[in-house]
């Protein structure tokens, strides 16, 4: 992962990768892989994210910030800048807009330019598929989806890597946006029903949730034993999807203790005193065998996805390194 340029490609000067290259070179399995690592390495103190800014510009209902990191094992270095422009959807463009820059950690020097929509929408995705991976019983059957937006359709490919589901059930506050979510699931030959929440609760075996809901969606009762919940939409102040009596009960598990405790899923129970920090666990953890996950059959788990920078760092060195590897990467002299 992200190895270092030799003196004749520095000298073309700076990799560009384009969002369709990014498209035909990075997939599902490499981007598990590459997301999967990275928590592993921040687990080991290997790898660490800078601090993130996120601020609302005062233009257009903007959010726009940058996150960034440094990761020895994989030797990534760099920053994603980016954010969220609600009025893109009536422009035909995504609503997240970003772009990620990689350094190299020897010299400081720009090595690349990587277009950042499609590797957000993977890493998110392959970050709960992670969680799912190490954390959902085996015998997972059921599929639940929280959210029918553009991110929902990769969270739902992915999740469909890690088990045997056999049917997915799905709720949306927009019911009309549910036929494209379905879409996806009858491609993977997924029988698909649209639900209430309480029911999608009380079928699913695994249930994500992506949404921007700024109030519980999913409460507590509604639960099962053994499920495994992927709240993957919390990613700022304020933002909430789950009861907070929900996390209180569950086993947590998250990418990074700082984000999830400020403007992860974990904030809200952290400010109440329903948990403390310590009852947190970075998945890394699980994945490195420092800690069991699932310890019985009818635990409750929940994954706390608040996206770290050095998921897009890992994602993007991979996309670099594989188009160069193909040649369909382009240099540019700055």
């Amino acid at each position: 992962m992200n190895q270092p340029l030799s003196v004749m490609e520095a000298e073309k000067g700076v990799v560009v990768v384009s969002e369709a290259t990014c498209e035909e070179v990075i997939d599902r399995a490499s981007s598990f892989t590459a997301v999967e690592s990275v928590f592993a390495a921040m687990a080991r103190g290997d790898a660490y994210n800078f601090p993130v800014v996120r601020e609302a510009i005062g233009h257009a209902d903007a959010l726009y910030g940058f996150k960034s990191g440094f990761d020895r094992a994989g030797m990534s270095l760099g920053v994603k800048s980016g954010g969220y422009w609600p009025g893109n959807v009536n422009l035909g463009i995504p609503n997240h807009q970003s772009t990620v820059f990689l350094f190299d950690p020897d010299t400081g020097r720009l090595k690349a330019m990587v277009g950042g929509n499609y590797l957000t929408a993977v890493r998110t995705a392959a970050s709960s598929a992670v969680s799912i991976n190490h954390l959902a019983r085996k015998d997972a059957k059921v599929l639940g989806m929280v959210g029918a937006g553009h991110q929902s359709k990769f969270q739902l490919r992915a999740a469909a890597d890690q088990r045997d589901f056999e049917k997915v059930v799905a709720w949306n506050p927009h019911p009309e946006m549910l036929p494209g979510l379905k879409a996806v699931a009858d491609e993977l030959g997924l029988p698909f029903e649209s639900v209430e929440r309480e029911e999608l609760c009380a079928q699913a075996d695994v249930i994500i949730t992506i949404t921007s809901a700024f109030e519980a969606l999913l409460m507590k009762e509604w639960i099962k034993p053994g499920t495994h919940i992927a709240c993957m939409g919390t990613d700022t102040k304020g933002k909430q999807e789950v009861d907070t009596a929900l996390v209180e009960s569950a086993t947590l598990f998250t990418d990074e203790i700082v984000q999830s405790i400020t403007i992860g899923e974990n904030q809200h129970a952290i400010e109440s005193g329903a948990i403390s920090e310590s009852d947190i666990t970075p998945i890394g953890d699980v994945i490195n065998g420092k800690h069991p996950g699932r310890s019985h059959a009818d635990e409750i788990t929940l994954f706390d996805g608040t996206g770290v920078g050095l998921q897009d760092l890992a994602v993007a060195s991979v996309a670099v390194d594989l188009a160069l590897e193909k040649d369909q990467a382009q240099h540019v002299s700055l």
